[in-house]
Parts: structure tokens; sequence; C-alpha cells
């Protein structure tokens, strides 16, 4: 289960305001890549809607079936609000209805960089 736990006004690309449904899951306990220890955390994600302010209000609270789930994505920067410190991040999180299959997203390969003196001397390549 999910929980409506806020909303957010947004705007698309044409300049027009909508109503975003911040979702958020359930308890989860994750270890510290740093520390080992255990912490406590929720995953959050939102969906847009076609709702208005008053009606985004009232569903503060409502559990809806489903999960958040992480899926990968490109990389890109990430702020993290408490510290100040920039991140490079590789997923995100949907919103997952229950009874729905999620089908897995092709994400686009990372270009290797090729060294030139290589390719102009590859006997040079151990």
């Amino acid at each position: 289960m999910v929980t409506v736990v806020s909303y957010t006004t947004r705007e698309n690309l044409d300049g027009e305001e909508y109503i975003a449904l911040v979702l958020q899951g359930d308890l989860e306990m994750v270890q510290s890549k740093e520390t080992g220890r255990f912490y406590a955390t929720a995953r959050k994600t939102t969906i847009t809607s076609t709702f208005d302010e008053s009606v985004a209000a009232a569903l503060i609270g409502t559990q809806i079936p489903g999960r958040i789930t992480k899926v990968p994505c490109e990389p890109y920067e990430w702020v993290v609000p408490e510290t100040g410190e920039l991140i490079e991040l590789h997923h995100r999180y949907e919103f997952e209805p229950e009874g729905v299959e999620s089908k897995p997203k092709p994400i686009k390969p990372v270009p290797q960089r090729v060294n030139p003196i290589l390719m102009e001397n590859p006997e040079m390549v151990v």
C-alpha cells in the first residue's frame, strides 16, 4: 500500500499548472553502506493528476493498493536537501498499481570512451 502524503503544483511545457500527488510507500529498513547500521526510511514519488487543490488536499491520507519501485534511468545529479551534497543517481522511483506488472524500460547504453592512440595503434592493446 502507498499513502497520499501531500501534493504539489507543477507546470507543464505549455505553462499550464497541474497537481501532482506525493505518494509514500511502506516503512523499510535499509543498511548504510558507510556505517553498516540500519535506518528506517520510506520511498516517495509523485504522480500527475487531474484534480484541483481542494480534491488533492482531501486525498491526503488515502491509501492506494500498489507499491513504489526503484527503476533504473539515465544518470542525473541531485542535491541532498539535508547536507547540500551533490550526488549522481542512476535510478528514480515510480508508482506501480497493485495487479499491474511493470514492463522493464530499456536504458540507453553509456558510450564507452575510446583512447584514440589505441585506435591508431591496435598492437598496443594488451
